[in-house]
């Protein structure tokens, strides 16, 4: 197989993979099967001899090391792990994704498959750095699917690079793909020990040269307003709207810690799925601060509103719950500082500015960070996820399969020193 990573990653997209809040299964669809399973397939077929896939999702493979062993590095050479996701957002479409795939000559990106998504120049500054380059699109219907679907073809066709090319030395190199991640659940069932790496690295990215060792601290919040219904035309005096009552908190929300306003390193609250009828009513919220024990100061304030407003509906009763999602990457990659330092030079190798970006969010780095197992993240090219203008630099997803290769080759040469 010789295919291109834009080959790859354009076979991806069209398989819907997303992923589901609310499911009680693992993974929480059966359709990221398909993408899972084609990966075990076309894996296989590159000549990968050790390929696995188990009952929750989770494909495992291992390109064996081409160091001989009598070289006395060789057990020097760590394991590295290379991670991405297959399944996407359920914040907009994944089904039937028609990916346009057009040379960039500046100005908006009026998307052919509804002419109010427009891609927008000044919302997209990168895209300057793409003029008379390729960049993939869906048609506006859609989302694409780049996330992480790019670092699936990145990382894939890198492991074809270096079975093309085995005068490129280096050592047992993990592939993994996970379920769920959009959900916040791509390490619950994760064997580090079957995984086998010693370092590893997600590719799930942003901007070209962006790399990330730092993520938010997250937790979720779920607030629950339970009323009383009862046939509108008799309900004066004993029918408790929740609606009502929700309404009451999601007004008092601060606007100034919101996503739409807060940028860097800034925390947020963010509601983000709101379900209800007269009876109940249900708010899912995000609580994000990259500073673990500002989740606490976020929860008080949930909890202040929530006081505000028993007063106003004392019929109501409104219950919070939080449960703990991820926590920043950051304390634990400086235990291993050659992880983070081998990733920022093999950047250089390839010819960019790397720098240290903040996610304002999260990977399956954060916990298998937090498991053990360093995992910092690479760019791959892409901006815009989880919505319909997503799209991405096909020289970004090139330039992100050099610098994972650079990436293994400074770990056997670090190695040695």
């Amino acid at each position: 197989m010789k295919e291109t990573v834009l080959d790859r990653f354009l076979r991806y997209v069209k398989i819907d993979t997303q992923s589901k809040e609310d499911s009680d299964t693992y993974p929480s669809t059966q359709k990221q099967f398909d993408l899972l399973n084609l990966l075990v397939k076309e894996l296989k077929e590159l000549g990968i001899q050790d390929v696995n896939i188990d009952k929750y999702g989770y494909v495992i493979a291992t390109l064996p090391s081409n160091i001989p062993p009598t070289d006395k590095s060789y057990q020097k050479v760590p394991s590295v792990g290379l991670i991405a996701h297959v399944d996407t957002s359920s914040s907009a479409s994944g089904e039937n994704v028609k990916a346009q795939v057009i040379t960039y000559n500046g100005g908006d990106i009026v998307l052919p498959g509804d002419a109010s998504v427009i891609i927008r120049e000044t919302e997209n500054p990168e895209l300057k750095k793409c003029i008379g380059k390729t960049i993939v699109t869906s048609d506006g219907t859609t989302l694409l699917g780049a996330d992480n679907k790019a670092g699936i073809a990145i990382i894939m066709t890198a492991i074809q690079s270096l079975l093309n090319n085995p005068k490129i030395l280096h050592g047992n190199i993990k592939v993994g793909f996970t379920p769920d991640e959009e959900i916040g659940n791509g390490t619950k069932y994760f064997d580090l020990k079957k995984f086998g790496a010693e370092v590893a690295y997600t590719v799930d990215g942003d901007a070209i040269g962006e790399l990330n060792k730092e993520t938010f601290s997250a937790n979720s919040a779920i607030i629950t307003v339970h009323g009383r219904n009862i046939h509108p035309g008799t309900a004066k005096g004993i029918m408790v709207n929740s609606i009502r009552a929700m309404a009451d908190i999601i007004v008092r929300m601060p606007k100034d810690i919101a996503p739409e306003t807060t940028e860097g390193y800034e925390p947020y609250i963010h509601p983000h799925v709101l379900k209800g009828e007269e009876e109940k009513t249900t708010l899912n919220i995000l609580l994000r601060d990259f500073k673990t024990e500002g989740l606490d100061t976020l929860k008080e304030k949930l909890v202040k509103i929530i006081e505000e407003v028993k007063p106003l509906h004392p019929k109501a009763r409104i219950e919070l719950e939080i449960k703990e999602s991820y926590r920043n990457m950051r304390e634990g990659l400086e235990k291993e500082p050659r992880v983070i330092e081998c990733l920022f030079e093999a950047t250089k190798r390839t010819g960019l500015d790397p720098r240290w970006v903040p996610i304002r969010g999260g990977t399956d780095g954060s916990r298998l960070t937090a498991m053990g197992l360093p995992c910092p993240n690479i760019f791959t090219g892409g901006h815009n996820f989880h919505g319909k203008t997503e799209w991405i630099s096909l020289w970004g997803m090139e330039k992100s399969i050099e610098t994972v290769l650079n990436l293994i080759q400074v770990w056997v040469e670090k190695s040695r020193d």
